[in-house]
């Protein structure tokens, strides 16, 4: 089971910051797009000790942080930018809710994204930006590769991307980020998949239930990192910002599209297992009713036996049918006539 750390808030120095994450052994790598829409520079080993601030130029930078682990480094760079200690601190929390926040010169953004895997595990990474007026700062804690496609697009000029602001940049990344939502809800379904109807049905082991459950912990947590997203992105909505370019609203309303579409699907997925639950226990309770039934009819045709069997097991010398000829016989013809008389008239019941 994976331990929390948790982040001591009793801290004798509030301007200095504490990872909450895993400690990695690598060192944390900075990569460094300046472009515009004639031109493009990358320095793909980009370090800290160079970099001092973004001027405000013809150009959109975007500097892309693989690891947080360092705080030294982390704070450097956000205190060249002239971040606030308490961002400082919630880029590096990657135990926190998924938040927004406006500041004078730039717009912080901290969410989680899924990482997309074949197991049964379900993995999430912090990501955090800063939007000023033309840069785009991104933290993440791992170094992945599904923000390759719009490094490609700035390479090659594909697209309008290099004709406008990284508040467009910020979009591109955004929905990224929610297609590795659909990637893993399509996981999941594929998944489900596997437990078909018909082997619920059949064969409603507790493993089955243990994965169903697993499933659904998933989908809540899925739905309570894609919640936040929606929020931001409708506050972004109905509070214009000098940062994020009129123009380019429409494309946040479509992120709050791919939100709504992203619950809808975890909704659908819940109601899904939701019912495999419900199967599972009608099908148990249903089996148990007719072993219970059952062992009922078999314990009650036995009763008047054991009667029967009771009586001439007595040790009393003045029975007269012990001493009879055919009282043997008789005893079992007696037996065997209840027996079949019972189960007629439990069949005829339709008791079984």
């Amino acid at each position: 089971m994976k331990v929390k750390k948790i982040l001591n808030r009793k801290k004798l120095n509030p301007s200095t910051p504490i990872f909450t994450g895993l400690k990695y052994s690598e060192e944390i790598s900075l990569q460094l797009f300046k472009y515009n829409s004639d031109e493009y520079f990358e320095d793909s080993n980009y370090s800290e000790e160079s970099f001092n601030k973004i001027p405000k130029d013809k150009y959109q930078y975007w500097l892309n942080i693989h690891g947080i682990h360092d705080i030294e480094q982390i704070k450097n760079i956000c205190t060249k930018l002239g971040v606030h200690h308490l961002v400082i601190q919630d880029i590096l929390d990657v135990n926190q809710r998924p938040k927004f926040q406006e500041y004078d010169n730039y717009l912080f953004f901290s969410i989680k994204s899924i990482l997309p895997t074949q197991s049964d595990e379900l993995k999430t990474e912090q990501l955090s930006f800063i939007l000023g007026e033309n840069y785009l700062v991104t933290f993440q804690e791992k170094k992945k590769d599904y923000f390759e496609h719009i490094r490609y697009r700035i390479r090659d000029n594909v697209g309008i991307l290099r004709e406008r602001g990284t508040d467009y940049l910020l979009y591109l990344l955004f929905e990224s980020i929610l297609d590795n939502y659909f990637k893993t809800l399509n996981n999941i379904e594929n998944k489900l998949e596997e437990l078909r109807f018909s082997d619920i049905k059949e064969d409603p082991s507790p493993n089955t239930l243990k994965t169903i459950e697993l499933y659904k912990r998933q989908i809540h947590q899925i739905k309570r990192t894609i919640i936040p997203i929606k929020e931001f992105v409708t506050k972004i909505e109905r509070e214009e910002s000098n940062l994020i370019n009129p123009k380019h609203f429409k494309y946040f309303y479509e992120l709050k599209d791919l939100c709504l579409s992203l619950i809808d699907d975890c909704d659908q997925i819940n109601m899904r297992l939701e019912s495999n639950v419900n199967l599972f226990f009608s099908v148990q309770g249903h089996r148990m009713n007719q072993v219970m039934k059952i062992l009922t009819v078999v314990a009650t045709i036995f009763i008047p036996l054991t009667f029967i069997a009771g009586i001439y097991g007595m040790n009393f010398s003045n029975m007269p049918e012990l001493n009879w000829k055919w009282g043997y016989l008789g005893v079992w013809i007696i037996i065997l006539f209840v027996f079949a008389g019972m189960l007629f008239y439990f069949k005829k019941k339709k008791w079984y």
